[in-house]
This record gives C-alpha cells, structure tokens and sequence, in this order.
C-alpha cells in the first residue's frame, strides 16, 4: 500500500518542452521574425518610395517638389500607393532573405567553431541570401513597381490598378505566368549588391562596436547607419536598371525599348553617363537607408523580446 500511496504518475513523464527547444519553431522563427520586421519597416517608408520611383522615371522638382505634387494632384493618399504590394514584397522576399541569412550565418558559425565570420564570408551570405531571397518576391516587386509608375502614364495608357490583386491577374492575363517575372534577373542582382552591402556590414559594423564596448541599442542604431549607407550605394546601379525594364511598355513596331539588362545598361550609359545610374541618390538613400536601420532595428529587437520571453 505505501507503494501506492508514494506513486506519483508525473514524476515519471519527461519534463514538458519548450517552445525555444521546438524543432520546427526554430527553423520557422528567423523567416517570421525577418518577415515582420521587413512589413514594419514598408508602412513607415512607403511614400518615400514613391518619390524615389517617380525621380527615377523622370518626375523633376527634388524630392520634395515631387511629394507636394503627388499630394496636391491626387491626394495624401497616393503616397502610399501600392502598399498591399509593398506588404506582399516584404512577406515574401524580406522573409525568406533574412530568415535565409541567419540560416547561412549559423551554419558558418557552426563551421568556424563559433569563431567570429571574416568579411569574405558575410558578404558570401549576403549574396547569397539576397539572391535566393529575390526569388520568391519578384511578382510582387513587379506589381509594386507598375502599380507606383501608372500614375505616371498618359491617361490613355494607365493600367489602373485597384490593388495587388488586381496587378498581378492583369499581369498574368496580359503576359503569361512569365510576365510575373519581367526582370527578375536584375530584381535578383540587385538584391544580391543590397543584402551584401546591408547585412554584411551590419554584422561587420556591430563586431567592431563590440570590441570598443559599445553594446545595446546605440550598437544596433549604429550598425544600422552603416548598413543603410552600403545597401544605397551598392544596390541603387541595380534598382535604377531594373525600374526601367519593369516600367517599359512595348513601342509601336512591338518591341521594348531595351532588350534586357545589358542592353539597357549600354543604353544607360550612352545616354547619361556612369552617373546616370545614381539618378535620384539622395531620394534613393533616404528611402534604402531608413528602411534597412528599420527592419534590422525592428529585428534586433524582436529577437531580444523572444529571448527575454524563453522563446
């Protein structure tokens, strides 16, 4: 009978697991984490990235002249056209890219024996996550790009489009499945020059503040600067080739006016020189740089609140 009365059932069960232990937790947080930050990121920035597509399609004034005329033809509201977009780009592309990347990152880490990344390496990841990254967010970087530059097409030739929805069907409709990836091979380079530049230099930048026992918050916002900085200059050569080939439409014989991205980037520099292709840097970095201090600081910070949380 004392058997009995001193058997206890749960003392035999193995201790219940936690949600940082889960398996598929793991594998899912980084790309929940780098999807979230990326989308908070977008609703803080999105009508600076209306500015810097207009200057880039030839809308003059600076970036302000331009604002004030979106504004003042159509409204407060058209600087947040092609939002829901936006948002899709971010929940496909920034998801993948940053969860990717921090996937990378651990396994070097893991080969190096936890011995901190040289250079070479975190630009390899960077490359390599933006490139992946790219992949699955081409349609909705294209549907963003159309939905910004309609407004600045001849009435008779706007595609007015209602949303995202809307865009991607009519581009499907008009140009086949392959139309949802009309210069996703610039999008991809492109994102390879930024994320090399973003996040290597974030991870190169908080390893020297480290050293010099600059910790927390004043670490992220700093690294964050530098990342902004290098994402600009690297990537805006990529983005201005891209927007081009995204907006163009076909001429009267049929044909487009580049035949891809070295064409255009022959055209580019025949007609503007090397400088052409930093049309609208100051706009370009305004808009590159606070998005990427947002998304990592955004980042940084839910990844601290889930560990203080045991998650």
């Amino acid at each position: 009978m004392n058997g009995l009365t001193d058997f206890h059932p749960q003392s035999s069960l193995p201790p219940a697991m936690s949600l940082k232990d889960n398996a598929t937790w793991k594998a899912v947080k980084p790309f929940m984490n780098g999807g979230l930050s990326g989308m908070g990121a977008t609703c803080i920035i999105q009508p600076l990235d209306i500015v810097k597509v207009r200057l880039q399609l030839g809308a003059t004034g600076g970036p302000f002249g331009v604002a004030a005329g979106i504004i003042k033809n159509d409204g407060f509201g058209a600087l947040y056209t092609g939002l829901s977009a936006g948002l899709l780009r971010q929940a496909t592309y920034t998801t993948a890219r940053l969860g990717i990347h921090a996937k990378i990152v651990d396994y070097l880490k893991e080969a190096n024996k936890g011995a901190p990344l040289p250079l070479v390496q975190k630009a390899g990841a960077g490359l390599a996550a933006g490139g992946l990254g790219a992949m699955f967010g081409s349609p909705a970087d294209l549907s963003l790009i159309r939905m910004q530059a309609d407004k600045t097409l001849p009435v008779n030739e706007r595609r007015n489009y209602t949303g995202v929805v809307h865009a991607l069907s009519d581009i499907v409709k008009k140009e086949g499945v392959s139309g949802l990836f009309t210069g996703a091979g610039t999008t991809s380079i492109r994102a390879m020059a930024l994320n090399m530049g973003m996040l290597a230099s974030n991870d190169q930048a908080k390893e020297m503040m480290k050293e010099n026992n600059i910790t927390g918050f004043p670490a992220t916002l700093g690294a964050s600067a530098i990342a902004g900085f290098f994402a600009s200059f690297f990537s805006l050569p990529f983005d201005y080739v891209k927007t081009q080939l995204q907006k163009q439409k076909p001429l009267p014989d049929g044909t487009l006016p580049f035949k891809g991205f070295g064409d255009c980037c022959v055209k580019t520099m025949a007609s503007g020189g090397p400088l052409k292709f930093y049309t609208g840097f100051p706009t370009y970095y305004v808009r590159i740089a606070p998005h990427a201090m947002f998304t990592l600081i955004i980042l940084d910070q839910l990844n601290t609140t889930m560990k203080n949380a045991g998650l």
